[in-house]
């Protein structure tokens, strides 16, 4: 059976674990060579790429921290001079930091590097690979509903980040659309992933809103990240697909 994404290559940051590690293992199935980001967790990393060739595909990891800049432009040439191409990005890079803004103790060097990673990070990514990316390209940004929707203190920050995600990927979407590269965003729901074992408590209260009130399952918020990475995504851009169990609703 023909696989939608051969002769891809695709990058997925922050793939050693959680999301993106479930997002590069699907896509690998779907054909597509992929490369890893990482920062600390290279075995988990180097078991995500050992699934990928597994596959019958190409696999790289490459240790690359997305808030230096310099790290970033390093891992897209790396992967140009490792595959010769690009054709889909996965943005999934990022780290959680919750507290309110009056908090006395809140620790403002553990939020200007989440703001490093979450955002400025992420726009760093796109500008380096936008360069190289294919002609009718992929760009995926994963992001939240929380930049339209708070609903409990201490999340601020978040909050932040994702709406200027979702208003970020509208830009992106009309800087490239003369080359058809579309760029969307998939906002994911609350997962039981180990970056947010410390968050889980304070995300009841929000669990229990949602139409379907439990955690979401990895491979629920991998679907329409295939789908949007995908050729059957050709006419859809600038827009997101909401994967968070009724959040809004």
């Amino acid at each position: 059976m023909t696989k939608p994404l051969t002769g891809k290559v695709a990058l997925v940051t922050g793939g050693s674990r959680g999301l993106g590690a479930a997002t590069a293992k699907a896509l690998a199935e779907q054909g597509a060579d992929v490369v890893i980001s990482y920062v600390h967790a290279e075995l988990k990393a180097h078991a995500v790429i050992d699934y990928v060739v597994s596959q019958g595909v190409r696999g790289a990891a490459i240790q690359a921290d997305q808030a230096d800049g310099t790290a970033v432009q390093m891992l897209i040439d790396s992967i140009i001079a490792k595959f010769g191409r690009l054709d889909i990005v996965i943005n999934n890079a990022s780290i959680d930091e919750m507290g309110t803004v009056d908090d006395p103790q809140r620790d403002n060097r553990a939020f200007d590097r989440f703001w490093a990673v979450a955002m400025t990070g992420l726009t760093a990514t796109v500008r380096a690979a936008s360069k190289v990316l294919s002609d009718h390209g992929r760009i995926v940004m994963v992001g939240s509903n929380l930049g339209s929707r708070v609903g409990v203190p201490g999340l601020s920050d978040l909050a932040a980040v994702k709406g200027a995600i979702d208003g970020y990927s509208r830009g992106v979407a009309r800087d490239l659309a003369p080359r058809s590269i579309t760029v969307n965003v998939v906002h994911a729901g609350f997962m039981k992933t180990d970056i947010n074992a410390h968050m889980r408590d304070g995300l009841a209260p929000l669990i229990e809103r949602l139409c379907f009130p439990r955690f979401g399952l990895l491979e629920e918020v991998v679907a329409p990240i295939l789908f949007l990475a995908s050729p059957a995504a050709s006419y859809i851009t600038g827009t997101s697909i909401d994967a968070d169990g009724g959040y809004n609703a």
